[in-house]
């Protein structure tokens, strides 16, 4: 695995596994930071190269690319669990604050990033992704979300309609973001909150919204009748951390 991105490399090395090399041009200056964190990271080789030599590994190295050699990495790095098992953690009688957030559907690697940087700054408890038709969390995610999708639970190949359902038994409730919906000013998030958030430019699937306690619109006065995605979504986790506080 290949992660580019200055804050990237500087959060994947919080972790990296011994044997992972980092890649930097040579002579590069902007670069002798991650060079010293990196020589103080035990078992990390660092490695000066000729700029087509990471041309090879990434077309958007930057200057630096960290080569991470265990196939377990990005597992722990991404905090990756199956939601049923994140909810058997969670007692009945739990009165803490929890925020889910799945998406139906996100297919483009930037805007997946995007959300997941919103996800760990407004502390969301895990992220939902569905089995196909979507970003799955690369190198790409990495470098956009600053290393912040380091921090975030997700929860990969959970079909959504079934994942609704069971945070419902969990005593859920579930908030379905479209443009046809209560105003975000007027909704209520209660203590157990899921957020489900649709396609670049299609929105939720029809099932997924029928299957949703509130259907969700965040008023705009703009000359474009939506907003992008991760935009939306970072509105939506601000809304209900900053309505409820969260974790």
């Amino acid at each position: 695995m290949y992660i580019t991105g200055t804050h990237a490399i500087e959060e994947a090395l919080e972790n990296a596994p011994k044997g992972s090399v980092l890649f930097v041009v040579q002579n590069a200056k902007n670069s002798e930071d991650l060079i010293r964190k990196a020589k103080s990271t035990p078992g990390i080789i660092v490695k000066k190269v000729m700029r087509e030599a990471l041309d090879e590994m990434s077309t958007d190295h930057r200057g630096a690319v960290l080569s991470v050699v265990s196939s377990s990495f990005g597992a722990r790095q991404n905090k990756n669990v199956s939601l049923r098992e994140f909810l058997e953690s969670i007692k009945d009688d739990d009165e803490g604050v929890y925020t889910v957030l799945l998406l139906d559907g996100i297919t483009d690697p930037h805007n997946l990033g995007a959300i997941l940087r919103s996800a760990d700054q407004f502390e969301t408890s895990i992220v939902v992704l569905p089995p196909s038709r979507t970003a799955s969390v690369n190198e790409t995610v990495m470098r956009i979300s600053s290393g912040a999708a380091s921090y975030v639970k997700v929860a990969e190949g959970e079909n959504i309609n079934t994942a609704i359902a069971l945070l419902k038994k969990h005593g859920f409730w579930v908030y379905a973001a479209d443009i046809e919906g209560e105003s975000l000013n007027t909704v209520r998030f209660e203590k157990r909150t899921a957020i489900v958030m649709g396609r670049e430019g299609e929105g939720l699937h029809k099932l997924v919204k029928e299957n949703s306690d509130f259907i969700v619109t965040i008023p705009t006065n703009g000359h474009i009748d939506s907003l992008n995605v991760s935009v939306a979504t970072g509105i939506m986790l601000y809304s209900a951390k900053v309505q409820r506080g969260g974790r």
